[in-house]
């Protein structure tokens, strides 16, 4: 298959080149810069000139293409209303490239888009959310796609998606960490962070899209829940700082925006995804995997 990848050069995103190349699928990937392109050249791949807001390269991109996996996202949290929308567009224009042809679209979106507090599966709807945070708007695009004959799967991906290179959540608690003198969290720090190695995500994106399924909701989740408070002693550990519970009034001091994210309990099963791919995580586990030298050497 080739397949037309946005976020081609992220850390998701430059996983699932390698993957599919190795499993003998051509890439051809969304490329901003000139960076960006000799990095996709590098890694074996074909380059697609363009960007989320060009919506004319999306569309020629997918049309070219026998299948399309959508990870690319701005992911700037100061505009993350406006990032949706323009994520929103991206996917309908993906769609629009599609319509007819019966071929895949693979459509990007988070766990946390579902009520948070008990276990959430794959048949679990989106929760709008607020006004500024518009938590569903890359699945109500895909569900508006389908609804137009594409051919679409969502893979929710989890709030820690970890290993070497991350820049993600871990990434910014070790730099709060680092600048406040202490690893915080809320209350009692049960609440759970769902995990999953990029090399494993990377994989069950490639099942996705190799099965040409169209099945709803994926839970690309290695492991269910791990609590924050367990993240936070790891961090301490390792930066030779105190670990301390904040209240939740205090919590925005110390966190700023990112306050919602560090109070977020959301477990998440994936029994139904690996049951209908066949897959199963190989990788290290989150706790293991940010308890190593190139979580603190960044």
């Amino acid at each position: 298959m080739r397949i037309f990848l946005t976020g081609a050069t992220g850390f998701i995103g430059s996983a699932i080149v390698k993957e599919l190349i190795g499993a003998g699928h051509q890439v051809l990937g969304l490329a901003r810069t000139e960076e960006a392109e000799r990095s996709l050249i590098a890694a074996g791949a074909q380059v697609h000139r363009g960007n989320l807001e060009n919506l004319e390269s999306l569309r020629s991109g997918a049309a070219m293409s026998d299948g399309v996996i959508h990870t690319g996202f701005i992911h700037d949290f100061s505009k993350y209303k406006e990032n949706c929308e323009i994520d929103r567009r991206a996917i309908e224009t993906l769609g629009e490239g599609l319509a007819g042809t019966g071929r895949p679209l693979v459509v990007t979106s988070g766990t946390a888009v579902g009520q948070t507090g008990e276990l959430i599966t794959e048949d679990q709807q989106p929760v709008s959310g607020s006004d500024e945070m518009p938590r569903a708007a890359s699945e109500e695009a895909a569900a508006a796609v389908a609804a137009r004959g594409v051919r679409v799967a969502v893979v929710r991906l989890p709030l820690s998606v970890h290993g070497e290179g991350d820049h993600g959540f871990v990434p910014i608690l070790i730099g709060l960490a680092r600048e406040k003198g202490m690893a915080a969290y809320m209350g009692d720090g049960l609440n759970r962070w769902p995990a999953v190695h990029r090399l494993d995500a990377a994989r069950a994106f490639r099942l996705v899209v190799e099965n040409n399924a169209a099945a709803g909701n994926f839970h690309v989740v290695g492991e269910e829940g791990i609590a924050f408070k367990d993240i936070t002693n790891i961090i301490g550990r390792r930066l030779n700082v105190p670990v301390a519970n904040i209240t939740a009034s205090a919590a925005a001091g110390y966190f700023g925006w990112f306050t919602h994210f560090a109070a977020i309990n959301n477990p998440t099963g994936s029994r139904h995804t690996r049951e209908l791919l066949g897959w199963e995580p190989v990788q290290p586990g989150l706790l293991s995997d940010i308890d190593s030298a190139h979580y603190f050497n960044q």
